[in-house]
């Protein structure tokens, strides 16, 4: 898996990118320290893209809207000391994925960037109030959600790229095919095939195989 993570304090980076480590064994972590850099460096292909809001160059939201313009399909979450709403809703608005604080945990910080690969949005509850808790929750891991009861429900517990995935496993590719068929990172079909497993209640990818079959999941499924 490639991120870039586009930060103008290289402590930060580096504290960022030990954090990531957990992620997945083949990061590839890039790095930008400025917002003209970043927007230079995407073209090397990342699969996400960590951007703090305070840096050297344009305007954070003019690099926001130029990355999402040039790159729509890759994701970006917006790191930030600042935790004000205004801002979270700015920055979501823009299309940002996602919004961490960093005065996040370590693990909060891998469980958004997880969420957000998955094809899902975070938004930190605790910025955006209670009013919003019920959107924040419909976005949250599979494995933290009801066993469903129906394949309907099954289905509605994975996001588009996620059946796309099932669908394959179901043909017996591997995690190299799959990535090479579907333009993604190997690292970003693992972390796929990981929140499958939990979503389905399998323990292996021989019980998502049957799971594919019966749920009648086919490769064609829109990302």
């Amino acid at each position: 898996m490639r991120v870039l993570i586009a930060d103008d304090h290289g402590l930060f980076r580096a504290g960022l990118k030990r954090v990531l480590q957990d992620l997945t064994e083949d990061l590839t972590a890039l790095e930008a320290c400025s917002f003209d850099e970043a927007v230079i460096r995407l073209v090397e292909g990342v699969d996400i893209v960590l951007l703090d809001l305070v840096m050297p160059g344009m305007p954070w939201n003019d690099c926001l809207r130029l990355l999402k313009s040039r790159h729509p399909e890759i994701p970006v979450v917006i790191l930030s000391a600042s935790d004000d709403r205004k801002l979270v809703l700015e920055a979501v608005s823009l299309g940002a994925s996602g919004f961490i604080p960093k005065t996040s945990s370590a693990q909060v910080m891998l469980s958004a960037v997880r969420l957000v690969l998955s094809g899902g949005v975070y938004l930190p509850p605790e910025v955006l109030g209670a009013q919003h808790a019920s959107a924040i929750a419909r976005t949250a891991p599979a494995a933290n959600r009801p066993v469903p009861q129906t394949p309907e429900d099954v289905l509605s517990t994975l996001t588009p790229r996620q059946r796309q995935v099932l669908a394959l496993i179901g043909q017996g590719r591997s995690n190299k095919d799959i990535a090479f068929t579907l333009g993604l990172a190997e690292g970003t079909v693992k972390l796929h095939v990981t929140s499958i497993l939990k979503a389905l209640k399998v323990s292996n990818r021989t019980g998502a195989v049957v799971a594919a079959s019966r749920l009648g999941v086919t490769p064609d499924d829109q990302a």
